[in-house]
């Protein structure tokens, strides 16, 4: 199988699985996360713009409007977007990927949470240059990198390149969830952010049950 239709099934199999999920879905509760978001909104003009890519189900709505500033929403999957829609706190709100982001210099800040470990090597640069490209000159970006024990992602890589699948070290598929997780790690990730023009302001690191958050701040160069 070539390389490129994996990654487009994988990513079509997500996409499924946020769909189904979405009328029951439950956010599960992150402090760290909220301190976060609660940096990124400080640093936010008075009723700025925000862009919360993607939405999921909106759990970040509320924490927008409270501080004053408004909320964008987009996201993949359908399901998760007329969900965020339902909460009536968005002033819009977009079926649209990270991937194929076309905002230019339209909002204060952005926020991109439980995201990037759907999103495949070959799209990480395009993703962090969407992005870049949709905040204002010096605006901020908060961005979750999951991480996960090294041995399990050698043990998920030889598993998959014995199956013959096209898989690059990093990538993890779980079957019970039609899944597709990529952990880069934080030196591929930090290149990355240098070569599409972020500039890091602070990094934070959580460990959750068997994995953790590594949080970053990023505010764009020009």
């Amino acid at each position: 199988m070539e390389r490129v239709t994996w990654l487009a099934q994988r990513r079509a199999a997500v996409r499924a699985a946020y769909d189904a999920e979405a009328p029951t879905f439950q956010e599960y509760p992150n402090s760290a996360q909220r301190e976060w978001v609660d940096r990124l909104l400080s640093g936010c003009p008075p009723e700025g713009l925000v862009l919360d890519a993607p939405c999921g189900t909106g759990r970040y709505f509320p924490m927008v409007a409270a501080s004053g500033r408004r909320v964008v929403g987009i996201d993949q999957s359908s399901g998760m977007v007329m969900e965020a829609q339902r909460r009536g706190i968005a002033i819009a709100t977009h079926h649209v990927g990270l991937q194929e982001l076309e905002f230019v210099e339209e909002f204060d800040a952005a926020m991109t949470i439980d995201a990037m470990e759907n999103v495949s090597p070959e799209d990480w640069p395009r993703v962090l240059g969407n992005l870049w490209r949709a905040v204002i000159p010096s605006g901020q970006l908060y961005l979750t990198v999951e991480e996960t024990d090294d041995d399990e992602i050698g043990k998920a890589y030889d598993r998959m390149t014995a199956e013959g699948l096209p898989a690059v070290r990093g990538e993890v598929v779980e079957g019970d969830v039609a899944g597709y997780h990529y952990y880069p790690g934080r030196d591929q990730v930090l290149r990355w952010i240098d070569e599409t023009g972020w500039q890091l302001v602070d990094e934070g690191f959580s460990p959750e049950d068997g994995w953790a958050y590594r949080h970053l701040l990023l505010r764009r160069g020009d």
